[in-house]
């Protein structure tokens, strides 16, 4: 039986990938913040035959992650790990982002991602294999001007993946960075503004799937916004801002 533990499993991609592996093949521990809709996964997981286990613990408390993480490896084994959990990055008002707002999408966003991920290298290296999906965003390509510190935690999460992918491979762990566009989830219809080419969660989860069943190194989709989000770093400024300037927005709700 394959081991597979999911971060932000709660609602939107996490839920959909939770639902996307569930089957009695798989064993999933689902994370998350909302004990109610990450209960809801886990019924609707264990429906299709998955034995399941769920936790609420805080990413960014790293002490009581590490030890979380040691004793399910213990346990189980763990064979996949997706790094999922994240929260929106821009200001309500569509100002500057403010320092609290800064400091908290990275330490959710990218220290809270380590704090999973890191250990997990650790473990899986020890014993020789394993795969560790780390959840970016196409904004790590074209950084979204109304959103420094969610677009910077995400290029952040893209370098820190491709670089351990490299370094440990030859140890039989694999590392994938998963990029994906707009996805329809309630994170999401945080957004106010234009979203090209919006797919489903379900339809979401099924593409990460296969991007990590072939061991990609990046699951970026969809291709056409993928191809021109990773084009983008390379134009001069002017032309860069132009084509940047349909994708402003702003955040439905405050946190």
């Amino acid at each position: 039986m394959s081991v597979t533990l999911i971060t932000g499993a709660s609602s939107g991609i996490g839920a959909a990938l939770a639902r996307h592996y569930a089957g009695p093949a798989n064993h999933l521990i689902l994370h998350g913040r909302d004990a109610v809709r990450l209960e809801a996964v886990a019924e609707a997981c264990r429906a299709k035959g998955s034995r399941v286990e769920t936790e609420r613990l805080d990413v960014r408390d790293r002490a009581a992650i590490a030890a979380w993480l040691t004793r399910l490896d213990a346990a189980h084994g763990l064979d996949r790990v997706i790094v999922n959990a994240a929260i929106n990055g821009g200001d309500p008002g569509g100002d500057v982002e403010t320092e609290a707002m800064a400091f908290e999408t990275v330490d959710v966003n990218l220290v809270g991602a380590l704090n999973v991920a890191l250990p997990c290298v650790s473990l899986m290296r020890t014993r020789g294999r394993g795969q560790i999906a780390l959840v970016s965003s196409l904004a790590a390509f074209a950084p979204l001007p109304d959103a420094p510190a969610y677009s910077g935690t995400k290029a952040a999460l893209l370098a820190h993946g491709l670089a351990l992918r490299e370094k440990l491979k030859p140890h039989g762990v694999r590392i994938n960075v998963v990029t994906p566009g707009y996805v329809k989830t309630a994170m999401g219809s945080e957004y106010q503004g234009w979203r090209p080419l919006e797919i489903s969660a379900e339809d979401a989860a099924a593409r990460i799937a296969r991007g990590l069943a072939r061991d990609r190194d990046i699951v970026a989709f969809p291709w056409i916004l993928a191809a021109a989000a990773r084009g983008a770093a390379l134009l001069p400024e002017s032309l860069r801002r132009l084509g940047m300037s349909g994708f402003k927005f702003k955040i439905r709700i405050g946190r």
